[in-house]
């Protein structure tokens, strides 16, 4: 029964092809072309009222699922991973009630920047520049949300730093400009982007 109450939306509106490929998209997300679903769903909401507050739900249910099978995101597709936490984080910057971020986002970013910080992604400088790119973004707000996660993410990068082995040069670079960053009370330092920024000159 779990699975035919998750199949009940309200997708009759459209043709039989249309439907197969929500009904997909909102079981594996991972198996359709996702921005041919968006565009399915972002037109139908603009003609039909009724539609687009189920859109909404449909959405939210194809980034659970997503979000559900994240570690199977990153070991099929590293690029597809980045892009999913780029949006996840995004979202949480973007999204406001009361101009407020939305608390109930606190703990998926969270988890994302964690992975992001585990031994295996810091030897990948891809993730790491996402991880240092998304902190620069959302760190300060994040922190300002719950504070705890916010030091044992920082305790992770310092040990990676300091401790790894096989960071690459730029891996170590970000590392310690980010965890500078914060120190600094989430400001740049004129120093420090002297010394990050600058043009290295022989």
């Amino acid at each position: 029964m779990g699975d035919t109450g998750k199949e009940e939306y309200k997708i009759q509106s459209f043709d039989t092809e249309t439907q197969q490929l929500l009904k997909t998209a909102l079981k594996d997300p991972s198996s359709v072309d996702l921005e041919k679903v968006a565009n399915i769903i972002v037109d139908q909401s603009l003609k039909d009222c009724v539609f687009s507050k189920e859109a909404g739900r449909i959405c939210y249910t194809i980034i659970q699922q997503e979000y559900k099978d994240r570690e199977e995101l990153r070991a099929r597709s590293p690029q597809a991973w980045i892009c999913y936490v780029t949006f996840i984080c995004n979202i949480f910057d973007y999204l406001r009630v009361n101009n407020m971020p939305m608390m109930a986002l606190v703990n998926p970013v969270y988890e994302c920047l964690f992975r992001l910080a585990q031994p295996d992604s810091l030897k990948k400088e891809e993730e790491v520049d996402c991880l240092v790119l998304q902190l620069h973004r959302i760190g300060e707000q994040l922190e300002k949300m719950n504070s705890q996660p916010m030091d044992e993410l920082f305790s992770l990068l310092r040990d990676g730093f300091l401790l790894e082995d096989g960071l690459s040069s730029l891996s170590q670079l970000l590392l310690l400009e980010i965890i500078e960053f914060r120190a600094a009370d989430w400001k740049m330092t004129d120093a420090a982007q002297k010394y990050y920024y600058s043009e290295v000159t022989d």
